[in-house]
């Protein structure tokens, strides 16, 4: 472990008058004082051992992904991930594993994945207790549907210990009403 010990100067502001000819007050003027600050920094680096094992030991959660629409054969497409419990966004697992999140309008006026917009639905067909609980957008947005209908952009998979498994059906509103209500 390293220590490294800082001095800072900071330019503080202070206002003063100054005196012009017949003892009159012009506009106040501004100096800038130096003020000095230290800072003490330390710094530690993991050895390699360390770092390997922390990383093969982090849970991991299994995620599968239907399709939004059933094949010719009448089973639902499926789509599988990995992630490490509690580190990222559903929605980013998504994108960085190309599983289609969006539908056609969602492409084009997504928010970017900041909760304000609400095409990113998914359903959590399984595992739900292994997902964060609803966030103040996603009771916004979601008040008038299905309690298993999640924003993907709110949801972090995980909490860091747990692991399993989580099944998620993709694009949920293009199922028929018959099928949601069941």
């Amino acid at each position: 472990m390293a220590s490294l010990s800082l001095t800072s100067i900071t330019p503080q502001p202070t206002t003063g008058f100054s005196l012009k000819n017949n003892n009159n007050y012009s506009n106040p003027t501004t100096k800038f004082l130096p003020k000095k600050r230290h800072v003490v920094l330390t710094l530690a680096t993991p050895s390699p051992q360390t770092s390997s094992s922390t990383t093969s030991e982090q849970p991991e959660i299994e995620l599968e992904f239907l399709g939004p629409k059933p094949g010719s054969d009448g089973s639902y497409p499926v789509d599988k991930a990995t992630a490490i419990s509690g580190q990222k966004l559903l929605r980013n697992i998504m994108l960085d594993n190309n599983i289609e999140l969006y539908a056609a309008y969602g492409k084009v006026m997504n928010c970017g994945g900041f909760g304000n917009c609400g095409t990113c639905i998914v359903e959590i067909v399984d595992g739900k207790d292994l997902l964060n609980e609803r966030t103040k957008d996603e009771l916004r947005y979601l008040k008038k549907k299905p309690e298993s209908w999640r924003l993907a952009c709110r949801t972090i998979v995980g909490n860091k210990e747990n692991s399993g498994k989580v099944v998620v059906q993709r694009l949920p509103q293009w199922k028929s009403e018959k099928e949601i209500h069941e």
